[in-house]
């Protein structure tokens, strides 16, 4: 893979130039997209920006965000060579830093549940998990040092933790969602994909303009609050397994892990989450719906049919429900640091007709809290485990995974 942190530290020492890392990811396009589909388009001949804090850095835009210098497709036939005037916030501020938005990733349809033709770069037989399927794939094959994403549900965790790389869905509205199709405005939150937590940790700190959330050479040794979430379903077992290895890997490492139960509160907002996502992406695919129905694939249409009867009482009543919640995890974390959880219920299902399952990561969206996931080194198709911290503290969350990911590699 390309790490980000290591292009930017030689750039910086000048024995590459930033015309030679794009290069690098102009090769690897070329010898891996072919297999894999992560990308929708790419530039051939971009300009290269000489100066800026990512200069050199190639970066995969996920096909719902805008960019003005190639279309915006939205994964659907409804948008196929839409072009739009502007580029979306995200990408003209990674353009001033002088990184170059150099392709447009594979997204299930406007970021929901049917899948991509795109494959795990790990297995070509498995998904890449999704929405977010191409931004991870191209990531984890060694195309990008960078990739964006977005999570409704668990488009960034999820994909991240079945491509073996490592992702982190910001606090709510972190970076700018202006210029990203919106599926629901209460959920969606734009995240950020790595070769690993360093390079995630350094692009949010750069990008978001907080230096802090960058991380120093040893990070602390975290209280570790470990949840299963038995709420959600079940998980595999070999994510079991991945899991309790974490742990035992944070605990050599000399971090307190304890078993925490959450309160019931939680758990109905889990429940609420789907309510609140559904009846707001009624409303923000209204146009689509009514004009190109028939367009839409097997799973997206249905989900909308079934979302005309949610009513506002329910809307309001789920919302209810999650803001209780967000109060009672305030004081879940004043018992621990971090919180320690599956980021998804196992391994990239076989074939590309799922993108599996984000069960485990919906009620920490609606949170709106910083969730990371860090891989789980093993045999076969990768595993990983999500560290979640309190809403706003992003740099806290990322130093705790950095430490679980030391730990895991010693």
């Amino acid at each position: 893979m390309l790490s980000l942190f290591d292009l930017r530290t030689r750039i910086a020492s000048g024995s590459l130039t930033p015309e030679a890392a794009i290069a690098l990811s102009q090769e690897a396009i070329a010898r891996q997209e072919p297999a894999i589909g992560a990308l929708v388009r790419h530039q051939a001949d971009p300009v290269i920006p000489r100066s800026g804090l990512l200069a050199g850095i190639a970066v995969g835009i996920k096909d719902i965000i805008d960019t003005a210098d190639m279309p915006t497709e939205m994964g659907s036939p409804i948008y196929s060579g839409w072009q739009p005037k502007a580029d979306a916030a995200i990408v003209a501020r990674l353009r001033g830093l002088g990184a170059v938005p150099l392709a447009k990733t594979t997204t299930c349809p406007f970021a929901s549940l049917d899948p991509t033709l795109t494959r795990n770069p790990r297995d070509l037989d498995h998904t890449p998990g999704g929405s977010s399927a191409g931004s991870a794939a191209a990531v984890a094959a060694g195309m990008l040092p960078l990739a964006l994403g977005t999570q409704t549900g668990g488009s960034v965790i999820r994909p991240a933790a079945y491509c073996g790389i490592a992702g982190i869905k910001p606090s709510f509205r972190l970076l700018p969602m202006v210029g990203i199709k919106t599926f629901s405005w209460a959920l969606d939150t734009l995240g950020l994909f790595g070769a690993g937590v360093r390079d995630i940790a350094h692009a949010l700190a750069v990008i978001a303009d907080r230096p802090a959330i960058d991380l120093g050479e040893a990070p602390g040794v975290p209280r570790i609050g470990l949840v299963t979430q038995d709420f959600a379903g079940k998980a595999e077992p070999e994510a079991i397994e991945a899991l309790a290895l974490a742990v035992r890997a944070a605990e050599a490492a000399g971090a307190d892990v304890a078993t925490i139960s959450l309160p019931d509160i939680l758990a109905d907002a889990f429940h609420a989450q789907g309510t609140i996502q559904d009846f707001e992406a009624r409303q923000a695919l209204a146009w689509e719906y009514a004009a190109h129905r028939a367009a839409f694939g097997p799973m997206l249409g249905p989900q909308l049919d079934a979302a005309q009867a949610i009513t506002a009482d329910d809307y309001d009543s789920a919302r209810r429900s999650a803001h209780r919640a967000r109060r009672a995890l305030k004081d879940v974390f004043g018992e621990v640091d971090v919180i320690l959880t599956f980021s998804a219920p196992g391994r990239a299902p076989m074939g590309l007709g799922s993108t599996g399952s984000s069960c485990f990561n919906r009620l920490w969206t609606l949170m709106g809290v910083p969730c990371v996931t860090v891989p789980v080194p093993g045999e076969g198709l990768p595993l990983g485990v999500q560290i979640i911290a309190p809403f706003g503290d992003d740099g806290r969350a990322l130093a705790a995974a950095r430490f679980i990911e030391l730990a895991l590699a010693a």
